[in-house]
């Protein structure tokens, strides 16, 4: 009797879910490219002075559709060119109340406020180095909560609020979840505002908090900032951006000679930008783009104290020059970018790159 009753609910449990389910689309797109590159120079720890060619190949996978009370689901898993996994991500629209994601390296709430772009990238992909800029929510963005409100207008402008909250702020793919309270950090919070105007401004602001565990080296909490301001003007468009980002005191003594990597470095990272485009044509654009990101030590902590060595700052620049060419599904797209003082070191010499890369998509 009780093998006939463990049949019975089995079989309506399933029903259940077979009831629930709701016709989905299901997409495959990708990319095939090819990258031609150089590099030179005496800085960081660069030995290359080569160049080579390679590929550049991409595929992702989607899923999308609507449930009976009107919210919409989609899903998405993107491969590299190696295969691994590159992110995933699954979002519910809620209507007007807005959106809620989650995924493993989808850049979260601070991709919405991660750099300013270029003609092809954003200054610092082509670099030796990235900028600290692009750090910040970089170990919030995995298996954490994201929410999008719906865009409100005020006067002339509509207003995007985001919202996040990560459990354990870790850069690592969660799949499935995972309990964990290892390493150095505890949950991270995180807010942000986009504003954007009729006249071709656009304002946005972001904030992120990370929760040190105890047994971190650190002295204190992580907080990283920043904000921007673009504004087109035909078609010419602007963009200016600053950033903030302090990862406490280090108990290890901080050496001006030695690269920092802004995950690991204790101290705090100030960088600000500034990019212009023009595009020439429906087909043609340009682009040059600026940046400083100045590493100040402060005082390395020693033995528990917030005394120690200081050293002297270090500052980063980056120039890029870029241009972008589209027909169609093709695409050619090359930079040159410089970079001194690479990783942070004092004295660090300069490093130049360049690149051409074909794009194809399908």
């Amino acid at each position: 009797m009780n093998k006939f009753k463990k049949i019975g609910l089995t079989a309506l449990a399933t029903s259940l879910v077979a009831g629930s389910a709701y016709a989905a689309e299901v997409s495959v797109s990708g990319a095939a490219g090819m990258v031609f590159k150089t590099q030179a120079g005496n800085g960081g720890n660069t030995t290359d002075h080569g160049k080579g060619l390679g590929t550049d190949n991409s595929l992702s996978f989607s899923a999308s559709g609507e449930l009976d009370n009107g919210w919409s689901v989609s899903a998405g898993t993107a491969l590299t060119d190696a295969f691994a996994l590159s992110s995933n991500s699954v979002t519910i629209t809620m209507g007007s109340m807005g959106s809620i994601s989650t995924g493993f390296s989808t850049g979260g709430n601070a991709g919405n406020y991660d750099g300013l772009g270029g003609a092809y990238e954003e200054v610092d992909d082509g670099g030796t180095t990235s900028l600290s800029t692009n750090a910040i929510g970089s170990t919030a963005d995995n298996a954490g909560l994201f929410y999008t409100s719906p865009s409100l207008d005020a006067g002339g402008a509509s207003v995007t609020l985001h919202l996040g909250y990560t459990p354990r702020a870790l850069n690592a793919n969660l799949g499935g979840g995972s309990a964990s309270g290892a390493g150095d950090y505890g949950s991270a919070t995180n807010a942000g505002v986009t504003i954007s105007h009729e006249s071709g401004l656009k304002l946005g602001v972001y904030a992120n908090e990370i929760a040190t565990n105890s047994t971190s080296t650190a002295a204190e909490d992580v907080f990283e900032g920043t904000w921007y301001a673009t504004y087109a003007m035909g078609p010419i468009a602007i963009g200016y951006q600053q950033s903030y980002v302090n990862r406490g005191l280090s108990t290890a003594a901080t050496i001006a000679g030695v690269s920092k990597t802004v995950a690991a470095a204790g101290g705090q990272f100030e960088a600000d930008q500034y990019s212009i485009t023009m595009n020439v044509n429906d087909n043609l654009s340009i682009s040059y783009a600026k940046a400083e990101d100045t590493y100040d030590a402060r005082a390395g902590s020693a033995a528990g104290t917030t005394t120690g060595t200081q050293v002297a700052d270090v500052t980063m620049d980056m120039t890029s020059i870029q241009a972008a060419y589209s027909m169609g599904s093709m695409s050619i797209k090359a930079y040159r970018t410089k970079t001194t003082n690479p990783e942070y070191k004092n004295k660090g010499g300069s490093v130049q790159r360049n690149e051409i890369a074909l794009g194809l998509s399908f």
